[in-house]
């Protein structure tokens, strides 16, 4: 789609600073996800959570948990299709 749009700068601005709050919140949620791995990887190898984990995926319509070689993997649903 190509096309122009005129806005003010106080727009411009504002939305120039949401991306970067957007951008923010995107990594810091990425790296949550890489710690909740590690944290459930821990648990892995302590307890056996797996009837834990399927029922999480049973209940979750967002993201599903997959145990790989003893290692924890958190995947969005999104991702899934």
């Amino acid at each position: 789609m190509n096309g122009t749009v005129t806005i003010s700068l106080e727009d411009f601005d504002r939305l120039r600073y949401e991306h970067e709050k957007v951008n923010d919140a995107k990594e810091k949620t990425i790296r949550a996800a890489k710690e909740i791995e590690v944290f459930l990887s821990f648990l892995i190898t302590r307890e056996d959570i797996t009837e834990y984990v399927e029922e999480f995926n049973n209940q979750s319509s967002s993201s599903q948990i997959k145990i790989v070689d003893g290692r924890a993997k958190i995947q969005f649903i999104d991702k899934l299709k």
